[in-house]
């Protein structure tokens, strides 16, 4: 488990009451992130929402996006074609280039930079030494990437591959990988995994040294039936997978809707940290980013409520002694 001093001090002033005769209750926190991380405007996008309402995200990154056409050709993922990638590639140097900056911006900024691995592959049958390879791969991409589209790369920036890369979502949340995708991710440095999906909001557990977060099914729609608290969930739900944009403002709504009583519920409750994830897709016309950009625009400013990257949160969960020792088939 990591531990910093940026951290440590982090926690401290995070816990802190914000005005005097402040309750004892814990801030509320909001854990935002995005899988892929690929379409620059939408990394300016993200970047301008957190930096307007006080925010910090986590950025999922698929490794295959710093890959040009040249590096395709090497790139092999676990029991899979040279060449293959479910996410695709970079379509030019220049589009990686603008990528990497947003990148080095974002974590400048004290955003959470995070594996998705590279490839985008279900790797719920992969061993422990598949895992380990496609995680070797990840590392390695992001070492060289700035040297392969002819850049400088920042000082800093091999520090920030080494020992700033903490947490990993597997792909298709295949968290039944189970106990070889978590040894792998030990042995690759990972401290945390945010792959599974929990009944409701709860609280991490540690399994492994690794500490296990889950993004969780909440109430949506006129029946307020459960769905993965995911852009993606909601856009099968509300479309069937199908772009629909003549209806974008009511799935806008009800998403935005969704958001805010998962968000409430914790708010006046337990506090248990509220987590939603989305992609760097516009779904539906932009409906979940719109409602996204609503509930960070609301909560975010509250002074008992901190909208907080994983690798923040993990230490002000720590202070609330709500860290618990757990396998993922008790979750």
């Amino acid at each position: 488990m990591f531990r910093s001093l940026f951290q440590a001090s982090l926690a401290v002033s995070l816990l802190t009451p914000a005005i005097a005769g402040a309750t004892d209750q814990p801030r509320q926190l909001v854990i935002i992130s995005f899988d892929g991380a690929h379409d620059n405007t939408l990394w300016q996008k993200s970047r301008e929402m957190a930096a307007k309402n006080g925010a910090h995200f986590t950025y999922f990154l698929s490794c295959t996006f710093l890959m040009n056409q040249q590096a395709k050709k090497a790139y092999q993922a676990p029991h899979q074609k040279l060449g293959k990638s479910n996410v695709g590639f970079a379509q030019n140097d220049d589009e990686i280039r603008e990528r990497l900056g947003n990148i080095w911006h974002a974590h400048l900024e004290g955003h959470d930079i995070s594996s998705h691995a590279c490839g985008h592959f279900d790797g719920r049958q992969w061993s422990e030494a598949d895992w380990s390879a496609e995680y070797a791969t990840f590392r390695t991409t992001l070492k060289n990437a700035w040297k392969g589209v002819d850049l400088d790369e920042p000082k800093g920036w091999q520090e920030l591959v080494d020992h700033g890369i903490h947490g990993f979502r597997a792909p298709y949340l295949s968290a039944t990988a189970g106990a070889d995708m978590i040894s792998a991710e030990k042995k690759a440095g990972f401290s945390y995994d945010a792959s599974l999906v929990t009944k409701g909001p709860a609280m991490p557990v540690e399994e492994n040294g690794i500490i296990r977060f889950g993004l969780p099914l909440i109430p949506e729609g006129p029946r307020e039936k459960p769905v993965i608290g995911m852009d993606y969930n909601l856009f099968v739900r509300h479309s069937k997978g199908e772009e629909d944009k003549a209806d974008t403002k009511e799935f806008e709504d009800r998403a935005y809707a969704a958001f805010k009583e998962a968000f409430d519920k914790q708010y006046a409750g337990d506090r248990i940290p509220l987590q939603l994830g989305f992609h760097f897709v516009e779904m539906n016309g932009g409906a979940y980013w719109r409602a996204l950009d609503r509930l960070v625009s609301d909560v975010c400013h509250r002074r008992d409520v901190a909208c907080v990257s994983y690798s923040e949160a993990i230490p002000m969960i720590e202070a609330r002694g709500k860290l618990q020792q757990a396998s993922a088939s008790g979750l």
